[in-house]
């Protein structure tokens, strides 16, 4: 059990024949329990100032923690993000390659259309030039025949 000022003020010594001076002991004594009392309350500071100081340590570990939690939060939100933006920027990507890919089927297949169609255009123009020049030919061959002679003459 520590020594407390008062079992320093209490202490009494035995007396012998040449004992040291009851005054000159009695001075020291109260010399000693004042810085006694002085280290004791010196002490008693000190561990409250330690104390406030392991609260505001512990204040801060606390701080720390969450702060570092909301790192890792923030930073794996930010993964998902990424992650979220890079899938739906392959979605987009995927259809528009897929309407890419039916605006030029539907090309093709308007350009195999409209081919055809040309095709069977220019085989109807040739049939109608060669029954427009047959017609026109028949025409000349009545115009040089000798129908349109006799017919002249007949006048």
């Amino acid at each position: 059990m520590p020594l407390t000022p008062m079992d320093i003020h209490n202490k009494e010594f035995g007396r012998s024949f040449r004992g040291y001076d009851e005054d000159e002991v009695n001075e020291f004594l109260d010399h000693v329990i004042k810085d006694y009392e002085a280290l004791i309350r010196d002490k008693k500071s000190l561990e409250e100032r330690v104390a406030l100081l392991n609260d505001k340590l512990a204040h801060f570990e606390n701080i720390e923690e969450s702060l570092s939690k909301s790192i890792l939060v923030a930073q794996e939100t930010a993964e998902e993000v990424k992650n979220h933006a890079r899938k739906e920027a392959q979605l987009i990507v995927k259809e528009a390659e897929k309407n890419a890919d039916r605006i030029v089927n539907e090309a093709l297949l308007r350009s195999r259309e409209i081919s055809m169609e040309l095709e069977a255009l220019q085989q109807q123009a040739s049939v109608y030039r060669i029954r427009f020049r047959s017609l026109i030919q028949a025409q000349m061959e009545m115009l040089e025949s000798s129908d349109w002679d006799r017919l002249n003459q007949e006048d």
